[in-house]
């Protein structure tokens, strides 16, 4: 009897000398680096939005900066598993440029010529063929790597210079345009959007998997019979999880569509133009969802699978990994065709948001995805990293370059900013390995 009493009382001791915001974050398990992390986004949204005088926290600069963010976040969530793994990729910048180019001229220049102009297939063929160049450039830099044993930061250095060169290269620098008008709909805009009702059908949905989640996990801790999240934690889980989703619905839905489209689209439907003119939201923009399937598929994936595992445990230690068995070699060749997978499905979102292929695309969006990255938390020693954070790594960084172009700062300036945030995030990171070692 004495050691039935003793078993459940003794999580209650860590708490008797806690405090009681220590409490809500032990009972409720959050991430105190991603409560962080979301603090320095709230706080540089507020600090934008009265420096440019009540610009930035509006529906339509939300929605545009959700957009934005799509590209380097889906990336983002790939890179994640690269450091995790103790690897680096400084390519994925120009891998988007090929690939986005190589994309535009098999829809603008090829395909047209035997399927013809508009063909409902040219956006399905284009995506597949873009899938496959993304996914081959990735294997064959991780066969480089894991099987020539050539590191990975001379092998993306020298792919960044490379795959950059060729998407001059597959045009002579010439812009390919305009794209296919379905292809143009994954880049986001008033067509490129899913509309009132159906925004706030995916927060339902959303929602339920929220719900859904918490309780299929309490169910598996009681099974299991590992210690138990009190119900007012799992509640207090659940409403905000579903408050922060319906907010960002409602934010999309409050954005409308610019009046002279609406009117167009009034006149070709017959609809009647009220005097204040006609009020149709964007809802959630493609671009948006696609970037959250991927952080979905991609936390199923570094959370639940065995490849997933195994890449953490590489991580952590490669020696002893590939003493357990782990074919490290192959996962790291998955890993990387994984990431080329990912830069392709930006690459398409990139373009079709353009509605061109030009040779600037993905400029730069090597050091964003990397920082994003490492300000989510994934750490450059390896072994630790997480989807979400990534992403809303990306969502900090965004908000940083789009929050500096409001206020009229030039390019090079931030650039210096985003090299100090990044370095900043390093050094964030080491304080806080050792503060936990």
């Amino acid at each position: 009897m004495v050691d039935q009493h003793a078993l459940p009382a003794s999580p209650r001791v860590p708490s008797a000398g806690m405090g009681p915001i220590q409490r809500f974050l032990t009972a409720t398990e959050l991430d105190t680096r991603l409560l962080g992390m979301i603090g320095a986004l709230l706080l540089i949204w507020l600090g934008f939005h009265f420096l440019s005088g009540g610009v930035f926290l509006t529906p339509r600069n939300l929605w545009n900066l959700s957009v934005q963010t799509a590209s380097v976040a889906i990336m983002a969530t790939g890179m994640v598993l690269v450091i995790v793994t103790r690897n680096i990729d400084l390519s994925v910048g120009s891998i988007l440029g090929v690939v986005g180019m190589l994309m535009g001229v098999m829809q603008v220049d090829f395909l047209p010529r035997y399927l013809g102009l508009g063909h409902p297939a040219i956006w399905i063929l284009t995506l597949a063929f873009g899938l496959v160049v993304g996914m081959g450039i990735g294997a064959l830099q991780g066969i480089i790597i894991a099987y020539l044993r050539v590191p990975a930061f001379i092998v993306t250095l020298g792919g960044y210079l490379i795959w950059r060169g060729a998407a001059w290269w597959v045009t002579s620098g010439r812009t390919v345009a305009p794209l296919d008008q379905t292809f143009q709909l994954m880049g986001g805009g008033p067509a490129g959007s899913i509309g009132f009702w159906a925004s706030w059908a995916v927060g339902a949905l959303i929602c339920i998997g929220i719900i859904a989640g918490l309780y299929i996990g309490r169910r598996q801790r009681r099974r299991f019979n590992f210690p138990q999240r009190p119900i007012w934690a799992e509640v207090t889980l659940g409403v905000l999880g579903c408050g922060i989703a319906l907010a960002a619905v409602g934010v999309a839905n409050a954005y409308p569509w610019p009046s002279r489209i609406a009117a167009n689209y009034a006149a070709a439907n017959n609809i009647t133009v009220p005097e204040g003119g006609l009020f149709i939201s964007h809802g959630i923009a493609i671009p948006v969802l696609i970037a959250l399937a991927a952080g979905i598929v991609m936390t199923f994936i570094a959370t639940r699978t065995r490849f997933g595992r195994y890449v953490f445990a590489m991580g952590g230690n490669p020696e002893a990994a590939e003493l357990a068995g782990i074919n490290t070699r192959w996962v790291t060749v998955k890993i990387f065709i994984l990431m080329g997978a990912l830069c392709a499905v930006a690459a398409a979102i990139s373009s079709a948001r353009l509605n061109a292929a030009t040779n600037a695309l993905g400029t730069f969006d090597e050091l964003y995805v990397i920082a994003a990255a490492v300000i989510g938390g994934t750490s450059l020693a390896g072994g630790v990293g997480t989807i979400v954070g990534a992403m809303i790594g990306a969502l900090v960084m965004q908000s940083l370059q789009s929050g500096m172009v409001l206020m009229g700062i030039d390019s090079p300036l931030q650039s210096i900013v985003v090299g100090i945030v990044l370095v900043l995030a390093v050094w964030l990171d080491t304080l806080y390995r050792r503060k936990s070692n």
